[in-house]
């Protein structure tokens, strides 16, 4: 991957991302089905300015659904679990 900001699509705000937050200090991301973890740690560490520790990927499939007669298929979407070093901070809401 060559443009850092390519490989960041969005965060994740959920239930089981604000839990790990709190207890863990992990972030989750969606990112570029393309890729790799060493990609990741790279974009966020330039992006965000934080250290990062571990990155864990998930990929999920998209499903396929059917309206009426048409069927088609949702796309597949990459999340990553970033964990922060101890003592860093990545907040998207507050903008830190």
């Amino acid at each position: 991957m060559k443009n850092v900001y390519q490989i960041i699509k969005k965060p994740l705000f959920t239930e089981k991302g604000a839990h790990l937050k709190e207890a863990e200090n992990k972030v989750l991301i969606e990112v570029n089905t393309d890729a790799n973890k060493i990609d990741i740690k790279r974009a966020v560490e330039e992006i965000f300015k934080v250290k990062v520790d571990k990155v864990s990927t998930v990929k999920a499939h998209g499903k396929w659904k059917k309206q009426g007669r048409s069927i088609g298929k949702r796309p597949d979407r990459k999340k990553a679990i970033i964990t922060l070093k101890k003592g860093e901070k990545l907040d998207f809401i507050e903008g830190a």
